[in-house]
């Protein structure tokens, strides 16, 4: 009797954290109209539309289709057009054309979410089995990634309209506006072999954070704090953006086939600046972290100021030694811009502000292996040509972080909520 006791409680919160992680998606659609969860302003960002469909794909096709044997798919003509990479499910729509995609409506897809989210109910109030939570538990985590890029992509797709439209229409925090902020201050750790990554025994992560393996980290310091605006702003007064000797080959060649002068989201207005935000056009707040800052910004800036970017082992070291601001367990942020440091000399803002660049490359770890099945395409086949950040950010749902985590981008991508944190060498 006991142990089937256990067993319920143990179905009905997987249910509600179910329930919980899909509902969130929803929430984030409320300020939108059916016209906004529609656009595509680039190839790298999606639909709001299609990030809803295929989070709900996910579930239908890895869970649903193999473990419930009477089972339907809702619409065969989905298992293309919202399979995002997986070449061992089949054919996929072209990622860049993902806005042209009218049908099915947004109706239709919120049908198909009630839909399948019913039917996972249904299977988990039965005696699950391991695999079965194992799904569940990668589908959750897919879901809170794409609901990061949701607002990521909301974000990107409304920075492009002239009038600046405001996904929220207020403020909601009470961050001190362009306040002073002490110099950043570095913390110095000594030399030692550490333990990185996780063999994800006791909890949750995604196979690009294992194995545990072991690193020998040379004696470095690292900053207390993000680069501000207002630091950024300096290296751009400073003729940043038209002096080569700070970037990168591939850097500078970036920005001079752009023409680049400044980091996405900003605006230079009747010589004041400004920054587009959900908020909309927002004036430029010297004392937050700058943001959605490329890989080749953030070295630049690195070298502007005689510093570096941490490697992603540094990081990890560093975090693992620096108590929490606050408990992971927190759902949700209740602001959607990254706030200004602490007034303090200890480390902080290490996963509640932006995603923080290393100069680390996105390689497998020692000893790793992809997740069995098709599944397994998740993350060991973006491993080149990428680099790793590491933390999190504003947009990230709280309890979907870990100092383990490894995130990964292009080095010239910036849309991501993107910041810099300083390292240096102590010879």
């Amino acid at each position: 009797m006991r142990e089937s006791v256990t067993n319920d409680t143990n179905q009905n919160e997987l249910v509600k954290r179910f329930c919980s992680v899909r509902d969130e998606s929803l929430v984030i659609i409320e300020p939108l109209t059916v016209e906004d969860c529609q656009l595509q302003a680039m190839a790298d960002a999606s639909p709001t539309k299609w990030h809803l469909a295929h989070t709900t794909w996910f579930f239908e096709t890895f869970l649903l289709s193999v473990h419930c044997k009477q089972y339907a798919v809702f619409n065969p003509h989905y298992k293309m057009l919202f399979n995002s990479y997986y070449n061992g499910i089949g054919e996929q729509f072209k990622r860049a054309n993902r806005g042209s995609l009218s049908r099915p409506g947004l109706d239709e897809v919120l049908a198909y979410r009630e839909h399948v989210d019913s039917r996972v109910i249904e299977l988990l109030k039965t005696d699950v089995n391991p695999h079965i939570k194992d799904i569940i538990e990668l589908g959750l985590n897919h879901e809170q990634q794409h609901q990061e890029l949701m607002l990521m992509d909301i974000k990107y797709n409304f920075s492009v309209n002239p009038i600046f439209p405001q996904y929220k229409t207020s403020l909601l925090n009470s961050q001190k506006k362009s306040a002073d902020i002490k110099p950043l201050n570095f913390i110095n750790f000594e030399q030692a072999i550490i333990n990185i990554g996780t063999n994800a025994d006791d909890e949750f992560a995604y196979d690009n954070e294992c194995p545990k393996h072991q690193v020998l980290i040379h004696p470095f310091s690292f900053a207390n704090r993000l680069v501000t605006n207002g630091e950024y702003l300096d290296f751009i007064n400073a003729g940043g953006y038209s002096n080569p000797q700070y970037w990168l080959s591939d850097g500078w060649a970036h920005i001079q086939n752009t023409r680049l002068t400044h980091p996405l989201y900003w605006h230079c207005i009747n010589n004041e600046w400004f920054e587009f935000t959900h908020y909309g056009l927002q004036p430029l707040n010297l004392s937050a972290p700058i943001s959605h800052v490329s890989y080749f910004e953030a070295s630049a800036y690195a070298n502007f100021v005689k510093a570096r970017l941490p490697t992603e082992f540094e990081w990890e070291y560093a975090a693992k030694n620096t108590p929490l601001d606050t408990p992971l367990t927190d759902t949700n942020n209740n602001y959607l811009t990254p706030q200004q440091a602490k007034d303090d000399t200890e480390i902080n803002q290490l996963m509640d502000s932006c995603w923080q660049w290393t100069n680390s490359a996105y390689l497998p770890y020692p000893g790793f292996k992809p997740i069995e099945g098709v599944a397994g395409e998740y993350n060991g086949k973006f491993m080149n040509n990428q680099m790793v950040l590491r933390g999190g950010c504003v947009f990230t749902p709280r309890n979907h972080l870990r100092q383990t985590y490894r995130n990964f981008y292009y080095p010239h991508q910036a849309w991501m909520c993107s910041g810099i944190r300083l390292a240096k060498d102590i010879v």
